[in-house]
């Protein structure tokens, strides 16, 4: 008995330690944004003095401070920036020292207010490193995300609030750039490369999408049918059936995803879950026939389009000149 309590007593600390320790490291974060931004008001008020304040700014800190980072005349720059985006506020009550520097220096790069609160809040709910972030910023996920409109009869076939949060999941298209597959290749090359890749396809479907299957298996009235993809959606509690056309969207496809949607509903669903609903990704749609298609089934489903790396046919390749060949190009006089 004494040493179950001890253990649990050491676990209790444990988790008391490492929310101390993320604390710490938040208001360390916070305290050094706090002063990036007082930096950059500084150099607002004598932006006058051009280039060489900076020059001289830079220099004169890392003498004072020689382990001190940050103080580059680039990164006064940015310090500048900084300010300048948040002159108004009052910096330490604004989300922005919630993510580290490196992140907030991406987040300049976008180009309305709007939008950057969002990458904001959404780099915080999900934990993005720098990279992730940058990835979503230049594959334009507000647009695809917020923006866009979508194909879907979520609003009509769901209940509030569970429709909402659907059409928010759902991305209009979808950015599957590490996949490298010839134009002609079939389903279910698009499929295993997608499989092969799940860590990935998982960050592109975003938070809450958990991974339960392909090709899967479902036998009813004695006959074989099988899904492309099987996901949970841990935040619309309920199954996310997701089938893959390489071609043009036709509406017999979404007769079959219905079928399917009903399976899972009947054969797989629990009693908690919600309505199982379905994604139809495919390379184009004309969104008129795929709206119409869709605006009067009863089960709960939206059509979107994916890209996939650019490819360049051999017949094109062999017109490109070679690395050898560009060189010889620059050498000559």
């Amino acid at each position: 008995m004494m040493e179950k309590s001890y253990v649990t007593i050491v676990e209790n600390i444990k988790g008391q330690i490492r929310s101390a320790q993320h604390k710490a490291i938040l208001s360390a974060n916070k305290e050094m944004l706090i002063l990036y931004w007082n930096i950059g008001k500084i150099i607002n008020e004598h932006s006058e003095w051009g280039n060489k304040f900076l020059r001289n700014l830079s220099k004169d800190i890392s003498k004072e401070f020689p382990n001190a980072k940050g103080f580059s005349v680039s990164n006064l720059k940015n310090m500048l920036r900084f300010y300048r985006e948040y002159s108004n506020v009052e910096i330490g009550q604004t989300p922005s020292v919630q993510i580290p520097w490196s992140h907030n220096l991406e987040i300049l790069r976008v180009d309305s207010k709007e939008k950057r609160i969002w990458y904001i809040n959404q780099t915080i709910e999900n934990g993005w490193s720098k990279n992730v972030l940058a990835h979503q910023i230049d594959t334009n996920l507000y647009e695809r995300q917020i923006g866009q409109k979508k194909v879907t009869n979520f609003k009509t076939k769901l209940p509030s609030p569970q429709s909402e949060l659907a059409v928010q999941t759902i991305k209009d298209p979808y950015i599957f750039d590490f996949i490298d597959l010839r134009n002609d290749s079939l389903e279910k090359d698009f499929e295993n490369a997608l499989i092969a890749n799940i860590t990935k396809v998982l960050l592109e479907f975003g938070k809450g999408f958990a991974y339960v299957g392909h090709q899967y298996h479902l036998e009813i009235a004695g006959e074989d049918f099988y899904i492309d993809l099987l996901f949970y959606n841990i935040k619309l509690k309920c199954y996310v059936v997701i089938e893959l056309k390489n071609d043009e969207f036709k509406p017999e496809y979404a007769g079959k995803l219905s079928f399917y949607l009903t399976a899972i509903d009947e054969e797989v669903k629990e009693k908690n879950d919600n309505p199982t609903i379905g994604l139809l990704l495919c390379k184009h749609k004309n969104n008129i026939i795929a709206e119409y298609t869709i605006r009067d089934m009863n089960k709960p489903m939206g059509i979107s389009e994916y890209r996939i790396k650019d490819y360049l046919p051999d017949s094109f390749k062999n017109k490109l000149p070679s690395i050898e060949e560009l060189i010889s190009s620059v050498e000559k006089p």
